[in-house]
């Protein structure tokens, strides 16, 4: 069996432990002192399973390092390991406080997700390639990593061996693979691999065939369109009054109507009349924005950086003409220049058309159809990858590009 260095994998995590234990215990006592409980010898038995519950989750994900889905799975072991304390804890006739645990649950999910996703961040596996014809493109696209030509090489100090499914899925290195799988090496083909490693797809070698979901991905498609609905109500009290006081302003300083209606391509190549907010002065629109463009209503510049001008966008939302994260839209013009240049262009109508996006948060704002194109390897790395995983870490992305302004015009 392989040996791993725990500790070494633990270390990452330990801030938001820590910080999950003690957060917890201050919160599970302050309920208590305010309901004037007197029971010191059950209040430090319950802090102390608060305090060693994050670690016991912590080495849960830990064996599970290699999931594809660190948000999910961290939620999830989470869940287990909290309700196995509090029925261990109920179950030892331990006087608890339902409420402050229900309080705790919260802080102890968003400390796991988040070291969750720090250890996956930390970790460097050892890579090695079996060798085959192209092994030498492969690697140099990889980077470089170690090529095994022998059969009877020593793979244990690998976590992850790179095959070509074409030259590998056979009787002749079935021995080898096997060998692999029985010391904990995790065996990936090299493109994929190459693909996960730059987060987008190859373009050229894509085809429609690659598109194979899997269950938990085909119910979250279904589900998405609920979450979508649930998000703009949710926000609405918020979105309501703002979008109201953007509007008046641009009323205010540039008459004319306060929305601007673009025909984009949507879901199946359907058409839609995509809302904005017209931040440029009435008559000026057209063409791409550039860097301190004097067509941008004064004050503008702020909403377009904060991406306050897309807020009506939620009314498509709601129409179910757009999504709240999928591929970006398109003008009716840009999708039939790219798909003249690239009929593969025409995949990214898949699926429901996004607020913001993978190659949003990745390659942001694109001026020329070349830049569409290669734009187009994220879109098609989303498609292919769908998962509420993938949403939360493009939602994250889009905050921190919102509050950096990051591809903004």
């Amino acid at each position: 069996m392989r040996r791993y260095r725990w500790l070494r994998y633990l270390k990452p995590m330990l801030p938001e432990i820590l910080a999950a234990g003690a957060l917890q215990s201050l919160i599970y006592t302050a309920f208590i002192l305010n309901a004037e409980r007197s029971d010191w010898d059950n209040l430090a038995i319950v802090c102390t399973v608060l305090v060693a519950l994050p670690f016991a989750i912590a080495l849960a994900l830990l064996g599970l390092r290699r999931q594809d889905y660190p948000f999910t799975t961290a939620v999830f072991v989470t869940l287990v390991f909290f309700n196995a304390a509090v029925a261990m804890l109920s179950g030892a006739r331990i006087p608890i406080s339902y409420s402050a645990l229900l309080t705790c649950y919260p802080i102890i999910t968003v400390a796991m997700v988040f070291a969750n996703l720090r250890l996956r961040r930390s970790l460097h596996d050892s890579v090695a390639i079996l060798d085959f014809p192209d092994a030498e493109r492969a690697n140099a696209l990889l980077g470089g990593v170690a090529v095994l030509r022998d059969k009877d090489a020593d793979i244990t100090p690998y976590d992850r061996i790179l095959i070509d499914s074409e030259t590998h899925h056979n009787p002749e290195w079935s021995g080898f693979l096997t060998r692999a799988y029985m010391v904990g090496a995790k065996i990936t083909p090299w493109i994929s691999f190459l693909e996960m490693r730059r987060g987008r797809v190859d373009v050229d070698a894509f085809d429609i065939s690659h598109l194979a979901y899997s269950p938990s991905q085909i119910y979250y498609s279904k589900a998405k369109r609920v979450f979508d609905i649930v998000a703009v109500l949710l926000t609405a009290p918020l979105t309501v009054p703002l979008g109201i006081l953007i509007w008046l302003y641009i009323r205010a300083l540039d008459g004319g109507p306060a929305l601007f209606v673009q025909t984009r391509r949507g879901y199946a190549g359907q058409p839609f009349n995509m809302l904005k907010f017209r931040t440029m002065h009435l008559g000026r629109q057209g063409g791409s924005t550039r860097k301190n463009d004097d067509r941008i209503i004064r004050g503008c510049g702020f909403l377009r950086r904060l991406r306050l001008d897309e807020l009506p966008q939620l009314l498509n939302i709601w129409r179910g003409e757009m999504s709240l994260v999928g591929p970006r839209p398109v003008a009716e013009y840009v999708a039939q220049a790219s798909e003249a240049a690239e009929p593969k262009f025409i995949h990214r109508w898949l699926v429901v058309p996004g607020i913001t996006g993978w190659a949003q948060v990745n390659s942001g704002y694109a001026e020329t159809t070349q830049q569409e194109i290669d734009k187009l390897s994220y879109d098609l790395y989303y498609i292919k990858h769908l998962s509420v995983d993938l949403d939360i870490l493009i939602i994250l992305s889009t905050i921190s590009t919102v509050i950096f302004g990051k591809g903004a015009r």
